[in-house]
């Protein structure tokens, strides 16, 4: 996800199709990237960041735990002598304790449980981007409260030891009380978009690829 804040770009992990989904978009400098967790899908795009290169280092903002897994996957991107043309990226830890800035954008790190996995969400201004959600510690409500737009993941209508359900997500909807709120992350088990999206409140849709929204 690309988000475009007081003249900053950040976006929101860095997917394997990373270059198919950056191509048709202007292309710049991106002043942060926020990663959630270590899972491929989330960071096998990495690699894809040599040509934004150009513009300097890329901030990579993430926890502990995936600094290491980045450095073990990618260590070419970090030796005392890196050959040329690797991604220059540069990694920020965070923590969920505590909120950061990239340049003058306040971001908020939220975290929740991908099943016993800890990972992380963000909030920035009145957004909040949560993805791959089972549950959320009742500790970080306090951050989502007065949310205007609300991205959360919802897998499919069954059970999943992971993910969220339909049902689950529209639960944590009613609880958080966004003025809009889309579902992504869904799999082909959730049904066609058009006919899933008949049994939404009007507030609540499906994301898809190539969704802009203005804030």
């Amino acid at each position: 996800m690309r988000i475009e804040a007081a003249g900053k770009v950040l976006v929101i992990d860095c997917t394997p199709d990373f270059r198919q989904q950056m191509l048709p978009l202007r292309f710049g400098k991106i002043d942060g990237m926020l990663l959630t967790h270590e899972h491929y899908d989330h960071i096998g795009g990495i690699d894809d960041l040599r040509p934004f290169s150009v513009f300097g280092s890329v901030e990579l903002f993430m926890e502990e735990q995936l600094s290491q897994t980045i450095r073990e996957r990618m260590p070419y991107c970090f030796g005392p002598v890196r050959y040329g043309g690797v991604p220059d990226i540069n990694i920020r830890k965070i923590s969920e304790k505590e909120s950061f800035r990239v340049g003058n954008v306040d971001v908020i790190p939220i975290r929740v449980m991908h099943y016993k996995l800890p990972i992380l969400g963000y909030r920035i201004r009145d957004f909040v981007y949560l993805t791959d959600v089972k549950t959320i510690p009742e500790t970080e409500f306090d951050k989502l409260k007065n949310v205007d737009t609300l991205v959360i993941s919802a897998l499919r209508k069954k059970e999943h030891i992971s993910h969220q359900t339909l049902q689950q997500a529209l639960q944590v909807v009613d609880r958080i009380g966004p003025e809009k709120a889309y579902f992504t992350h869904m799999s082909h088990e959730m049904g066609l978009h058009e006919d899933v999206e008949k049994e939404l409140p009007p507030h609540v849709k499906l994301a898809y690829d190539g969704l802009e929204l203005t804030l």
